[in-house]
């Protein structure tokens, strides 16, 4: 059982490490939270905006995984374009560009009265 759970976790990494190295726009996400991270250190963030912020990071790179699964898995099984599975490759990176304009909103309401009350 327990050798399974590890396994299991092992897979999981796997398809980080993949989702990380084949595809530019999780690379772009993963970039901004690297620099989102670094001006809430610099912005002196409260623990709920961080847990605000993390469960963000956490959205955006799931819909990014998530469209990236999709998109392997309508290659394997619609090599040849067929018009279904070019919608569903469109709306699954539709997700995508909704999770993050939602991701930016949130970065704005935590970071804009911090950053127009500077001094």
């Amino acid at each position: 059982m327990l050798e399974k759970r590890i396994k299991s976790f092992g897979y999981a990494l796997q398809g980080m490490r993949i989702l990380f190295a084949t595809q530019a726009n999780a690379q772009i996400h993963l970039l901004a939270l690297v620099l989102v991270t670094a001006a809430g250190f610099w912005s002196h963030l409260s623990r709920l905006e961080w847990c605000v912020l993390l469960l963000t990071f956490g959205a955006v790179l799931m819909a990014e995984a998530m469209n990236t699964a999709l998109e392997f898995l309508t290659d394997l099984v619609s090599p040849e374009y067929h018009p279904l599975a070019g919608k569903a490759k469109d709306v699954a990176a539709g997700a995508v560009l909704l999770m993050a304009m939602a991701a930016i909103g949130v970065g704005l309401l935590i970071f804009l009265p911090k950053w127009i009350d500077f001094k």
